[in-house]
């Protein structure tokens, strides 16, 4: 599979990796709306290795077209061999965390603590190439502080070794995810590197997403946290930046049925009492901004009967008709 044949049929919108997020119903849903792609959550290459259950579930794709599966870890072994049992399991791409700001995933040198330690981010980007035949990617952020900007640095490298296209988080780790992310950093990266690259972090809106491109010189955005509640901007994105006919928004009678959709898929998927567990979190974006939310979601997160659960998201609905 060519990445620069997939990004060069239009400009392509990404939906990120969000750990906890983007499991398998939520990147099905997402790719229903029609999206160039979707990442998979994070998987732990240390727990891929020794097979925890858990992590093989994040395997699963979940949707139609290409599966890129995202991969941490801080130990190039481990990430190749990670990336092999990937590859094995139907992956067409492989996308190395360098980006991650939590403490978990800092305290063991991986995500974006691999920013800090060149040498070993790129031995890890050389060993997963070596040790995959589909392509490899990487998705980093602008540096570890405002005194360490390094992704144009470490761009070029992991081109040298064999990445196929990068995207940057345009913040530093020690932002989180505070402040505006600032795209302009990345506007020389076009002059440095050959292969494609995606500008993410901040992209809201169709207009936000024309101002990054424009801004950054990116071949094309990713976008993350404007998808909790709305799934279907990423096409609406697409479709603006592509001089494309635009739906839409849905209806409140569509939400609602896109909510329960939803729902259903991730009850099916994990269990109901899981499951349910899982969803809570969307329910909440989902209602954000209308009429009661507040309450709603106050309610909802006490609740646990899966027949009563859906007759107040019901209700609710209705009331923001």
């Amino acid at each position: 599979m060519q990445i620069e044949k997939l990004l060069s049929k239009q400009i392509p919108v990404f939906l990120a990796p969000m750990a906890g997020v983007t499991d398998a119903p939520f990147r099905s849903l997402v790719k229903r709306f029609g999206v160039t792609a979707v990442v998979s959550e994070m998987v732990s290459s240390e727990a891929l290795v020794r097979s925890n259950q858990k992590t093989q579930k994040r395997l699963v794709n979940g949707s139609d077209g290409l599966n890129f599966i995202q991969i941490v870890g801080a130990d190039p072994s481990k990430m190749a061999e990670s990336a092999r049992i990937n590859e094995a399991s139907g992956a067409d791409v492989i996308d190395i965390n360098m980006g991650c700001p939590v403490k978990k995933i800092i305290n063991s040198e991986a995500g974006s603590a691999l920013m800090r330690d060149e040498a070993v981010a790129i031995k890890i980007v050389e060993s997963v190439v070596k040790a995959v035949s589909i392509p490899v990617t990487v998705k980093m952020r602008l540096g570890w502080d405002s005194e360490h900007k390094n992704c144009i640095k470490l761009a070029k490298a992991f081109e040298d070794v064999g990445a196929r296209m990068v995207t940057i988080h345009c913040r530093t780790r020690n932002q989180m995810y505070s402040g505006a992310a600032n795209w302009n950093e990345i506007f020389t990266l076009r002059d440095e590197i050959k292969i494609p690259y995606l500008c993410n972090g901040d992209i809201k809106t169709c207009s936000d997403a024309k101002t990054a491109l424009e801004q950054s010189r990116a071949n094309g955005i990713m976008i993350g946290r404007a998808a909790l509640g709305r799934p279907w901007i990423l096409n609406q994105v697409l479709c603006f930046l592509n001089n494309l006919s635009i739906s839409e928004t849905p209806s409140i009678e569509e939400q609602l049925d896109i909510v329960m959709e939803h729902f259903h898929d991730t009850l099916d998927f994990y269990g109901k009492e899981f499951g349910y567990r899982i969803f809570r979190k969307h329910f909440c974006w989902y209602s954000a901004g209308m009429k009661g939310a507040a309450h709603f979601r106050e309610t909802i997160n006490k609740m646990d009967d899966i027949n009563a659960i859906e007759t107040f998201v019901k209700n609710f609905y209705a009331k923001n008709l």
